[in-house]
Protein backbone atom coordinates (compact mmCIF):
# COMPACT_ATOMS: atom_id res chain seq x y z
CA UNK A 1 0.00 0.00 0.00
CA UNK A 2 3.13 2.32 0.69
CA UNK A 3 4.79 2.00 -2.10
CA UNK A 4 1.80 2.57 -5.11
CA UNK A 5 0.81 5.16 -2.46
CA UNK A 6 4.26 6.61 -3.41
CA UNK A 7 3.97 5.89 -6.73
CA UNK A 8 0.73 7.84 -6.92
CA UNK A 9 1.98 10.84 -5.46
CA UNK A 10 4.64 10.90 -7.90
CA UNK A 11 2.19 11.51 -10.62
CA UNK A 12 1.50 14.89 -11.24
CA UNK A 13 -2.84 15.18 -12.51
CA UNK A 14 -4.47 18.18 -12.30
CA UNK A 15 -8.13 18.14 -13.10
CA UNK A 16 -8.58 17.32 -16.61
CA UNK A 17 -5.09 16.03 -17.10
CA UNK A 18 -5.20 12.87 -15.60
CA UNK A 19 -2.95 10.97 -17.89
CA UNK A 20 0.14 10.44 -15.33
CA UNK A 21 -1.85 9.24 -13.01
CA UNK A 22 -4.61 7.13 -15.44
CA UNK A 23 -1.98 5.53 -17.17
CA UNK A 24 -0.37 3.85 -13.78
CA UNK A 25 -3.49 2.88 -12.94
CA UNK A 26 -4.11 1.36 -15.87
CA UNK A 27 -0.94 -0.70 -15.44
CA UNK A 28 -1.46 -1.74 -12.28
CA UNK A 29 -5.12 -2.69 -12.89
CA UNK A 30 -3.94 -4.99 -16.02
CA UNK A 31 -2.06 -7.21 -13.95
CA UNK A 32 -5.62 -8.51 -12.41
CA UNK A 33 -8.18 -8.05 -15.22
CA UNK A 34 -8.53 -7.67 -19.01
CA UNK A 35 -12.08 -5.87 -18.49
CA UNK A 36 -10.69 -2.19 -18.41
CA UNK A 37 -12.13 0.82 -20.51
CA UNK A 38 -11.89 4.70 -20.57
CA UNK A 39 -14.22 6.95 -21.48
CA UNK A 40 -14.31 10.13 -23.56
CA UNK A 41 -14.12 12.30 -20.02
CA UNK A 42 -10.94 10.10 -19.06
CA UNK A 43 -12.43 7.77 -16.03
CA UNK A 44 -10.84 4.64 -16.14
CA UNK A 45 -13.40 1.72 -14.94
CA UNK A 46 -11.86 -1.86 -14.08
CA UNK A 47 -14.31 -4.74 -14.13
CA UNK A 48 -14.42 -7.69 -11.97
CA UNK A 49 -16.99 -9.88 -13.36
CA UNK A 50 -19.13 -12.41 -11.31
CA UNK A 51 -19.76 -15.41 -12.72
CA UNK A 52 -23.74 -14.84 -12.75
CA UNK A 53 -24.41 -12.51 -15.87
CA UNK A 54 -27.09 -11.15 -14.51
CA UNK A 55 -25.27 -10.18 -11.27
CA UNK A 56 -25.86 -6.53 -9.67
CA UNK A 57 -23.12 -3.89 -10.47
CA UNK A 58 -21.54 -1.51 -7.70
CA UNK A 59 -18.77 0.79 -8.59
CA UNK A 60 -16.58 1.54 -6.00
CA UNK A 61 -15.01 4.94 -7.58
CA UNK A 62 -12.02 7.56 -6.28
CA UNK A 63 -10.77 10.60 -8.28
CA UNK A 64 -7.61 10.89 -10.03
CA UNK A 65 -7.22 14.30 -10.06
CA UNK A 66 -5.97 17.22 -7.78
CA UNK A 67 -6.25 20.79 -7.46
CA UNK A 68 -3.74 22.94 -9.05
CA UNK A 69 -3.99 26.08 -11.25
CA UNK A 70 -3.96 27.09 -14.64
CA UNK A 71 -2.00 29.98 -16.77
CA UNK A 72 -4.35 33.18 -16.77
CA UNK A 73 -1.38 35.16 -18.46
CA UNK A 74 1.93 35.53 -19.08
CA UNK A 75 4.09 39.19 -18.73
CA UNK A 76 6.69 40.49 -21.20
CA UNK A 77 9.21 39.47 -18.38
CA UNK A 78 7.71 35.73 -18.52
CA UNK A 79 6.38 35.60 -15.01
CA UNK A 80 3.27 33.47 -15.02
CA UNK A 81 -0.35 34.79 -13.65
CA UNK A 82 -2.33 32.01 -12.95
CA UNK A 83 -6.14 31.29 -12.00
CA UNK A 84 -7.05 28.82 -8.62
CA UNK A 85 -8.12 25.22 -10.44
CA UNK A 86 -10.28 23.90 -7.39
CA UNK A 87 -10.25 24.82 -3.67
CA UNK A 88 -6.68 26.12 -3.87
CA UNK A 89 -6.25 27.93 0.10
CA UNK A 90 -4.13 31.39 -0.85
CA UNK A 91 -2.31 31.46 2.56
CA UNK A 92 0.23 28.50 2.14
CA UNK A 93 1.06 29.75 -1.78
CA UNK A 94 4.35 32.33 -2.00
CA UNK A 95 7.13 30.52 -1.82
CA UNK A 96 5.89 26.90 -2.87
CA UNK A 97 7.33 24.81 -5.61
CA UNK A 98 4.95 23.74 -8.68
CA UNK A 99 5.19 22.13 -12.00
CA UNK A 100 3.74 23.67 -14.89
CA UNK A 101 2.76 21.79 -18.18
CA UNK A 102 3.95 22.82 -21.42
CA UNK A 103 2.03 22.09 -25.02
CA UNK A 104 4.06 19.01 -25.64
CA UNK A 105 3.03 17.42 -21.71
CA UNK A 106 6.29 17.93 -20.37
CA UNK A 107 5.92 18.99 -17.09
CA UNK A 108 8.88 22.16 -15.80
CA UNK A 109 9.68 23.88 -12.28
CA UNK A 110 9.12 26.87 -10.85
CA UNK A 111 8.05 28.60 -7.65
CA UNK A 112 5.52 30.75 -6.39
CA UNK A 113 7.03 34.16 -5.94
CA UNK A 114 7.54 35.49 -2.61
CA UNK A 115 8.67 39.28 -2.12
CA UNK A 116 12.05 39.00 -0.10
CA UNK A 117 11.19 39.28 3.68
CA UNK A 118 14.20 42.32 4.08
CA UNK A 119 11.69 44.56 1.95
CA UNK A 120 8.34 43.43 2.93
CA UNK A 121 6.70 46.43 4.71
CA UNK A 122 4.98 45.70 7.94
CA UNK A 123 1.48 46.33 6.96
CA UNK A 124 2.22 43.25 4.29
CA UNK A 125 3.72 40.57 6.58
CA UNK A 126 0.20 39.21 7.91
CA UNK A 127 -1.63 39.76 4.48
CA UNK A 128 -2.77 36.81 3.05
CA UNK A 129 -1.78 37.95 -1.26
CA UNK A 130 -4.84 36.95 -3.52
CA UNK A 131 -4.37 34.75 -6.17
CA UNK A 132 -4.28 37.84 -8.42
CA UNK A 133 -1.51 39.33 -7.12
CA UNK A 134 0.93 36.11 -7.46
CA UNK A 135 2.85 34.83 -10.14
CA UNK A 136 4.83 31.51 -11.00
CA UNK A 137 8.93 32.22 -12.04
CA UNK A 138 10.16 29.79 -14.17
CA UNK A 139 13.64 31.61 -14.30
CA UNK A 140 12.46 32.78 -17.95
CA UNK A 141 13.56 36.34 -18.97
CA UNK A 142 10.74 36.80 -21.73
CA UNK A 143 6.87 36.19 -22.81
CA UNK A 144 8.82 34.90 -26.35
CA UNK A 145 11.01 32.37 -24.31
CA UNK A 146 8.35 31.56 -22.31
CA UNK A 147 6.37 30.56 -25.98
CA UNK A 148 9.69 29.04 -27.20
CA UNK A 149 9.31 26.53 -23.99
CA UNK A 150 5.59 25.71 -24.76
CA UNK A 151 4.00 28.34 -22.37
CA UNK A 152 0.69 29.29 -22.97
CA UNK A 153 -2.41 30.93 -20.97
CA UNK A 154 -4.49 27.34 -20.59
CA UNK A 155 -1.17 25.51 -19.68
CA UNK A 156 -2.25 23.80 -16.20
CA UNK A 157 -0.37 23.86 -12.65
CA UNK A 158 -0.21 21.48 -10.14
CA UNK A 159 2.05 21.69 -6.70
CA UNK A 160 5.31 19.77 -7.36
CA UNK A 161 4.91 16.09 -6.01
CA UNK A 162 5.90 14.67 -3.15
CA UNK A 163 6.13 11.92 -0.62
CA UNK A 164 7.92 11.61 2.78
CA UNK A 165 7.35 8.63 4.98
CA UNK A 166 6.80 9.77 8.55
CA UNK A 167 6.71 7.78 12.27
CA UNK A 168 4.20 4.93 13.17
CA UNK A 169 3.49 4.20 9.19
CA UNK A 170 2.21 7.75 8.91
CA UNK A 171 3.52 9.70 5.65
CA UNK A 172 2.93 13.10 3.85
CA UNK A 173 3.14 14.53 0.47
CA UNK A 174 0.62 16.10 -2.41
CA UNK A 175 -2.54 14.79 -3.44
CA UNK A 176 -3.20 12.43 -0.82
CA UNK A 177 -6.43 13.93 -1.94
CA UNK A 178 -7.35 11.29 -3.67
CA UNK A 179 -4.22 9.22 -4.15
CA UNK A 180 -5.27 7.49 -1.21
CA UNK A 181 -8.53 6.48 -2.72
CA UNK A 182 -6.67 5.48 -5.95
CA UNK A 183 -4.59 3.18 -3.65
CA UNK A 184 -7.19 1.42 -1.95
CA UNK A 185 -9.09 0.50 -5.36
CA UNK A 186 -5.63 -0.79 -6.82
CA UNK A 187 -5.08 -3.14 -3.92
CA UNK A 188 -9.01 -4.18 -3.94
CA UNK A 189 -8.42 -5.05 -7.35
CA UNK A 190 -5.43 -7.51 -6.15
CA UNK A 191 -8.25 -8.87 -3.83
CA UNK A 192 -11.01 -9.15 -5.86
CA UNK A 193 -8.69 -10.86 -8.54
CA UNK A 194 -7.63 -13.47 -6.22
CA UNK A 195 -11.56 -14.19 -5.31
CA UNK A 196 -14.67 -14.01 -7.08
CA UNK A 197 -17.44 -11.85 -5.63
CA UNK A 198 -21.43 -12.56 -5.73
CA UNK A 199 -21.30 -8.81 -7.53
CA UNK A 200 -20.29 -7.39 -10.70
CA UNK A 201 -17.70 -5.19 -9.22
CA UNK A 202 -16.26 -1.89 -10.95
CA UNK A 203 -13.58 -0.38 -9.83
CA UNK A 204 -13.25 3.08 -11.00
CA UNK A 205 -11.17 6.29 -11.47
CA UNK A 206 -12.48 9.25 -11.84
CA UNK A 207 -11.93 12.77 -13.29
CA UNK A 208 -12.26 16.48 -12.66
CA UNK A 209 -13.43 15.87 -8.92
CA UNK A 210 -12.01 18.85 -8.00
CA UNK A 211 -13.27 20.98 -11.25
CA UNK A 212 -17.25 21.27 -9.93
CA UNK A 213 -17.48 17.25 -9.22
CA UNK A 214 -17.64 16.77 -13.63
CA UNK A 215 -15.99 13.27 -14.18
CA UNK A 216 -17.98 10.69 -12.22
CA UNK A 217 -21.62 11.48 -13.67
CA UNK A 218 -19.91 10.24 -16.74
CA UNK A 219 -19.06 6.69 -15.58
CA UNK A 220 -22.18 6.32 -13.47
CA UNK A 221 -23.34 6.39 -17.00
CA UNK A 222 -21.15 3.89 -18.67
CA UNK A 223 -21.49 1.98 -15.45
CA UNK A 224 -24.72 1.89 -14.28
CA UNK A 225 -24.76 0.60 -11.07
CA UNK A 226 -26.93 -0.72 -8.84
CA UNK A 227 -25.18 0.93 -6.00
CA UNK A 228 -21.83 2.57 -5.29
CA UNK A 229 -19.24 3.46 -2.84
CA UNK A 230 -17.31 6.89 -2.64
CA UNK A 231 -13.85 6.47 -1.53
CA UNK A 232 -12.61 9.85 -0.67
CA UNK A 233 -10.25 11.91 2.01
CA UNK A 234 -12.53 12.57 5.86
CA UNK A 235 -11.02 15.74 7.05
CA UNK A 236 -9.64 15.15 11.06
CA UNK A 237 -10.35 17.10 13.84
CA UNK A 238 -7.15 16.19 15.95
CA UNK A 239 -4.66 18.64 15.91
CA UNK A 240 -4.23 22.08 17.99
CA UNK A 241 -5.81 24.45 15.45
CA UNK A 242 -8.84 21.88 14.98
CA UNK A 243 -10.07 22.12 18.76
CA UNK A 244 -11.89 18.76 18.01
CA UNK A 245 -14.40 20.77 15.98
CA UNK A 246 -14.61 17.51 13.78
CA UNK A 247 -14.80 13.79 15.36
CA UNK A 248 -12.59 12.17 13.33
CA UNK A 249 -8.98 11.02 14.12
CA UNK A 250 -5.64 9.63 12.79
CA UNK A 251 -5.39 5.69 13.30
CA UNK A 252 -8.88 5.92 14.32
CA UNK A 253 -9.90 3.73 11.44
CA UNK A 254 -12.15 4.29 8.51
CA UNK A 255 -15.05 7.50 8.13
CA UNK A 256 -18.19 7.04 7.25
CA UNK A 257 -20.32 9.99 6.35
CA UNK A 258 -23.58 10.58 7.58
CA UNK A 259 -24.11 13.49 6.27
CA UNK A 260 -22.49 16.33 3.98
CA UNK A 261 -23.41 19.52 2.61
CA UNK A 262 -21.58 21.80 0.57
CA UNK A 263 -23.56 25.38 0.52
CA UNK A 264 -21.22 27.35 -1.15
CA UNK A 265 -21.85 27.79 -4.93
CA UNK A 266 -23.90 24.45 -4.85
CA UNK A 267 -26.49 23.00 -2.58
CA UNK A 268 -25.67 19.40 -3.35
CA UNK A 269 -24.87 16.51 -0.65
CA UNK A 270 -25.38 13.36 0.69
CA UNK A 271 -26.96 11.27 3.01
CA UNK A 272 -25.80 7.54 2.55
CA UNK A 273 -28.69 4.88 2.05
CA UNK A 274 -29.79 3.51 5.10
CA UNK A 275 -29.04 -0.31 3.74
CA UNK A 276 -25.18 0.85 2.86
CA UNK A 277 -24.98 2.15 6.65
CA UNK A 278 -26.01 -0.94 8.00
CA UNK A 279 -23.97 -3.04 5.13
CA UNK A 280 -20.96 -0.71 6.69
CA UNK A 281 -21.38 -1.15 10.05
CA UNK A 282 -22.20 -4.96 10.04
CA UNK A 283 -18.78 -5.05 7.83
CA UNK A 284 -16.84 -3.14 10.30
CA UNK A 285 -18.38 -5.16 13.43
CA UNK A 286 -17.09 -8.86 11.54
CA UNK A 287 -13.68 -7.20 11.18
CA UNK A 288 -13.46 -6.29 14.43
CA UNK A 289 -11.92 -2.63 13.29
CA UNK A 290 -12.90 0.78 15.00
CA UNK A 291 -15.42 2.69 12.51
CA UNK A 292 -15.46 6.54 12.42
CA UNK A 293 -18.44 8.74 11.97
CA UNK A 294 -18.87 12.57 10.60
CA UNK A 295 -21.39 14.71 9.51
CA UNK A 296 -20.05 18.79 8.54
CA UNK A 297 -20.69 21.35 6.19
CA UNK A 298 -18.53 22.77 3.66
CA UNK A 299 -17.42 19.52 1.82
CA UNK A 300 -18.59 17.64 -0.90
CA UNK A 301 -17.67 14.48 -3.01
CA UNK A 302 -18.54 13.48 -6.51
CA UNK A 303 -21.02 10.72 -4.86
CA UNK A 304 -23.74 13.80 -4.58
CA UNK A 305 -23.90 13.89 -8.40
CA UNK A 306 -23.87 9.73 -8.86
CA UNK A 307 -26.92 9.26 -6.65
CA UNK A 308 -29.15 11.12 -8.71
CA UNK A 309 -27.95 9.32 -12.14
CA UNK A 310 -31.10 7.47 -13.59
CA UNK A 311 -33.97 6.61 -11.15
CA UNK A 312 -31.53 7.29 -8.09
CA UNK A 313 -28.21 5.65 -6.98
CA UNK A 314 -27.32 4.30 -3.24
CA UNK A 315 -24.49 5.92 -2.42
CA UNK A 316 -22.31 5.89 0.64
CA UNK A 317 -18.95 8.34 1.32
CA UNK A 318 -16.27 6.28 2.78
CA UNK A 319 -13.26 7.99 3.78
CA UNK A 320 -9.79 7.60 5.37
CA UNK A 321 -8.56 10.40 7.92
CA UNK A 322 -6.60 13.09 6.58
CA UNK A 323 -4.92 16.14 7.73
CA UNK A 324 -4.31 19.54 6.19
CA UNK A 325 -6.32 18.67 3.50
CA UNK A 326 -5.73 21.02 0.01
CA UNK A 327 -2.58 21.56 0.83
CA UNK A 328 0.91 20.32 -0.27
CA UNK A 329 1.32 18.89 2.34
CA UNK A 330 -1.28 16.49 2.89
CA UNK A 331 -0.56 13.96 5.95
CA UNK A 332 -3.03 10.45 6.49
CA UNK A 333 -1.61 7.20 7.70
CA UNK A 334 -1.24 3.83 6.03
CA UNK A 335 -2.92 2.11 8.70
CA UNK A 336 -6.26 3.79 7.98
CA UNK A 337 -5.85 3.42 4.30
CA UNK A 338 -5.15 -0.44 4.97
CA UNK A 339 -8.39 -0.89 7.23
CA UNK A 340 -10.78 1.43 5.12
CA UNK A 341 -9.63 -1.76 1.97
CA UNK A 342 -10.72 -4.26 4.01
CA UNK A 343 -13.64 -2.74 5.26
CA UNK A 344 -14.64 -2.22 1.61
CA UNK A 345 -13.94 -5.74 0.79
CA UNK A 346 -16.22 -6.86 3.64
CA UNK A 347 -18.97 -4.74 2.16
CA UNK A 348 -18.59 -5.87 -1.10
CA UNK A 349 -18.11 -9.87 0.17
CA UNK A 350 -20.75 -9.55 2.46
CA UNK A 351 -23.29 -8.40 -0.30
CA UNK A 352 -26.26 -10.41 -1.22
CA UNK A 353 -26.99 -11.68 -4.58
CA UNK A 354 -30.15 -10.87 -4.59
CA UNK A 355 -29.40 -6.95 -2.64
CA UNK A 356 -32.17 -4.92 -2.80
CA UNK A 357 -32.65 -0.94 -1.97
CA UNK A 358 -35.78 0.39 -2.65
CA UNK A 359 -37.35 1.59 0.49
CA UNK A 360 -40.91 0.36 1.32
CA UNK A 361 -43.55 2.06 3.55
CA UNK A 362 -45.88 -0.78 3.45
Amino acid sequence: MKEILKELCSQPGVSGYEDCVGKYMYRCFSKYTSHITTDAAGNLMAEFKARDPKAKKVMVFAHMDQLGFVVKRIDAAGFLGVERLGGIPEKILPGLEVLVRTCGGKWIPGVIGNKSHHVTDASEKYKVIPIQELYVDLGLSSSKEAAEVGIVPGCPVVYKPRFTELVRERCYGTALDNRGGCAILLELAKRLAGAECALDVYLVGTVQEEYNLRGAMVACASVEPDFAIALDVAITGDTPDMGGKLPVSLDAGPVMSMYNFHGRGTLNGTIPHPRLVEMTENAAKELKIPLQRIASCGILTDASYVQLYGRGVPVIDLGFPCRYTHTAVELCSIKDLKQLSCLVEKILRNAPEDIEFTRKYE
